[in-house]
């Protein structure tokens, strides 16, 4: 060993655990959205509802990206060869995703004429719900759990 170089050593393995802990993102759980939620009937604007509501729209907006985007990756895929049910599977994708929007294949369907209070005041409603919290202890869960089942796509027949 060099000498000097053990304290730089346990210096650098410190900062490399530090650094991955840093890099991990510990998911918010219902109870803590309920806490910021629950001022939202009262004080819409305060700030603990702007980060309910923000967090509810930052949910479907992620949902809406990523599910727009694995859409153009499987269609794209598809494109790479012409098989005659590749093309007709591009097809149906493509008309579903017409019809219902970026988040059909996320199971949640929300559509142009539906407002983001509306949505926010569903979801907040069922993040409040003492049973509801129990079910789902994670928030990203109870949201999309009450998206698929308050708002879901139609069937597709086509």
């Amino acid at each position: 060993m060099i000498n000097g170089s053990g304290p730089a050593l346990v210096l650098g393995f410190a900062l490399l655990l530090i650094g991955r802990s840093a890099l991990s993102v510990e998911p918010l759980s219902t109870e803590e959205l309920a806490t910021h939620c629950k001022h939202y009937a009262v004080e819409p604007v305060g700030e603990d509802a702007a980060f309910c509501v923000r967090y509810i729209q930052g949910f479907i907006d992620g949902a809406v990206a990523t599910d727009g985007r694995v859409t153009r990756n499987v269609s794209d895929e598809y494109e790479k060869t012409s098989a005659f049910s590749e093309r007709a599977m591009r097809t149906r994708l493509g008309s579903r995703l017409d019809r219902y929007g970026p988040s059909y294949y996320a199971e949640f369907c929300l559509g142009a004429p539906v407002p983001l209070k509306a949505v926010v005041e569903t979801v907040v409603k069922n993040v409040l719900n003492k049973e509801s919290a129990a079910r789902q202890p994670l928030a990203r869960e109870l949201v999309y759990e009450t998206l698929r089942d308050q708002y879901p796509c139609g069937s597709d027949e086509s």
